[in-house]
């Protein structure tokens, strides 16, 4: 076979194998996916959580100003990576590194310019700060002892400088019951992801609503949504 045949045969032989290939030049991502649709699938899932809006909670508000509180991390925050940051640096391969008090130190010093404000919890804020509520961030992280505190500023930061004045500087509980923080914020309605978020609400006599972890929070074990009867924000795990 010559050799101009020989080539010829090769490129052939290319062409018909590149067209029993996939194509992959689009960069277009899943074009029909719907969020909303598919979080409806998935809370069908879950018939028997009792599933509430932001549109519910804004029409069940009083007429009135109220005092309001969220949880930071997996709440307000996706903020693992400072916390897989922090395992990392401080305890690899075991949760050591949350009873160092240097950990927390650098996580609330600035480490939360790597966190992402949650879509849900923005909308959420967002609409309780044009009804005129006050909130507060009721966190379990253990409070800084070096250095300036940067959370209250990173999560101001997140909404328009007309509000940021009814957001109240971070109060840290430095562990994972809130009971006594709530009371004296007066707070009337708190949201957290955690369980104990739930109780510290339950046991004072107020509302907790549940949020959502995200699928790839470092928080696990999950905990169970609804398991104290309380209301689940719908899409809080985004």
């Amino acid at each position: 076979m010559s050799f101009f045949k020989l080539k010829a045969s090769l490129i052939t032989g290319i062409l018909a194998l590149s067209a029993m290939q996939p194509s992959f030049a689009s960069t277009e991502v899943h074009p029909s996916f719907d969020i909303h649709s598919y979080t409806q699938q998935a809370q069908s899932n879950y018939p028997d959580l009792n599933w509430v809006s932001v549109t519910d909670i804004k029409q069940s508000l009083p007429n009135h100003p109220i005092n309001i509180g969220l949880d930071i991390d997996d709440t307000m925050l996706f903020s693992s990576p400072v916390f897989y940051y922090g395992q990392q640096k401080y305890s690899p391969g075991s949760n050591d590194y949350l009873n160092n008090q240097d950990f927390w130190n650098e996580a609330s010093t600035g480490l939360d310019r790597f966190s992402i404000p949650k879509k849900s919890a923005v909308a959420l804020v967002t609409m309780h700060l044009q009804h005129g509520d006050t909130v507060y961030f009721v966190t379990g992280r253990n409070a800084v002892t070096k250095g300036h505190e940067t959370v209250t500023d990173t999560i101001r930061s997140i909404f328009p400088k007309q509000y940021r004045a009814q957001i109240q500087p971070v109060i840290f509980a430095n562990g994972l019951e809130k009971e006594t923080q709530l009371k004296q914020a007066k707070i009337q309605l708190f949201y957290g992801d955690a369980d104990q978020d739930i109780t510290s609400a339950q046991h004072i006599g107020i509302e907790g609503i549940r949020f959502l972890r995200g699928a790839q929070t470092t928080n696990i074990p999950m905990p169970h949504a609804g398991k104290f009867g309380e209301k689940v924000l719908e899409n809080s795990n985004y």
